[in-house]
């Protein structure tokens, strides 16, 4: 998780990438499109496989909470 940074003045203050300005949003939201890790990859040179893979455990960890919260 260390991969996922949450800065106030950057892209919103919505979790991204490295410090980077692509967001765990930007990623789920080419995979939800049907793009392929590979694909995500191209159109984000400085992302790394690890990358992907942290924002969907992000989405997953965020998703349970969310459940576990409200039940």
């Amino acid at each position: 998780m260390n991969r996922i940074t949450l800065e106030p003045g950057k892209r919103g203050g919505k979790p991204c990438i490295r410090g980077l300005r692509i967001t765990v949003y930007d990623i789920l939201s080419q995979l939800s499109q049907g793009a392929s890790q590979q694909e995500i990859l191209e159109d984000f040179p400085e992302l790394e496989a690890e990358d992907i893979l942290a924002a969907l455990s992000f989405a997953a960890d965020r998703e349970r909470k969310v459940y576990s919260v409200a039940v």
